[in-house]
């Protein structure tokens, strides 16, 4: 049987690129074909003013297709309730989730930070989030690591009656952390950072959950050292995906 003193509480999150084939050179390729055919390495490389003009006027006009021919592996840590806002986006993204029908789950869970925001004020469309008071996060924390307690211990309860795994996961909340692989291309990460994401240059204006921004700022830091022209043209032309 746990005991509290055995649950972890989390208030990060965690992103590790794990594999990538994923370069500029890789969206001039794409690109040049249509017009000029195969082309080698150091073709690209002996104008890099032509090359950088030519990704910012293919994100300008959104072509978007250039885009789509790499690929990146993430390793993410994060709450239930992360991946289910994740797995919103399905079109050029591939997931592997760790399974509780297969094995037991580990006692961590996700408790908001200092500073996190808890309140929410304003109208559905119209509203924005400010710091919770002291009392507040008092009670967030204790309350969340109270209930966090219960469930995990009529999870244990379960699976010592011998109750299917699962069966049993049922009563574990979406506090409780999971890990998955997800692999998208630049494209695909692009949408996903122009909604999960709030940012300064952005021409639409996104309001993410905290949780999943906090991924979307790791995954966007990884791929700007990736693709460095790319990513500049992106944030050049609003931060909106071609």
């Amino acid at each position: 049987m746990t005991t509290p003193e055995s649950l972890t509480f989390r208030s990060d999150v965690t992103v590790e690129l794990v594999k990538s084939s994923a370069s500029d050179a890789d969206v001039l390729f794409a690109a040049r074909v249509s017009t000029v055919g195969e082309q080698s390495l150091d073709e690209l490389k002996k104008d890099p003013e032509r090359s950088k003009g030519l990704i910012n006027y293919l994100m300008r006009d959104r072509h978007g297709s250039p885009f789509e021919h790499n690929s990146m592996t993430f390793f993410i840590s994060a709450p239930i309730f992360v991946f289910r806002e994740f797995m919103r986006h399905r079109v050029g993204w591939s997931y592997n989730e760790e399974s509780g029908r297969y094995r037991e789950l580990q006692p961590v869970f996700y408790v908001p930070g200092e500073d996190r925001k808890l309140v929410q004020q304003g109208r559905p469309g119209k509203y924005v989030f400010v710091e919770g008071t002291p009392a507040q996060q008092e009670t967030v924390r204790g309350t969340l690591e109270e209930s966090y307690e219960q469930a995990y211990a009529a999870y244990q309860k379960l699976l010592a009656e011998g109750v299917a795994r699962e069966v049993a996961r049922a009563a574990l909340p979406v506090g409780l952390f999971s890990s998955m692989y997800a692999t998208c291309n630049a494209r695909s990460l692009m949408h996903f950072l122009g909604l999960r994401t709030q940012h300064e240059l952005a021409k639409v204006p996104s309001f993410p959950q905290r949780e999943i921004e906090m991924v979307g700022e790791q995954m966007e830091a990884r791929w700007a050292e990736l693709m460095p022209l790319t990513y500049a043209a992106f944030n050049a032309n609003g931060r909106v995906a071609p």
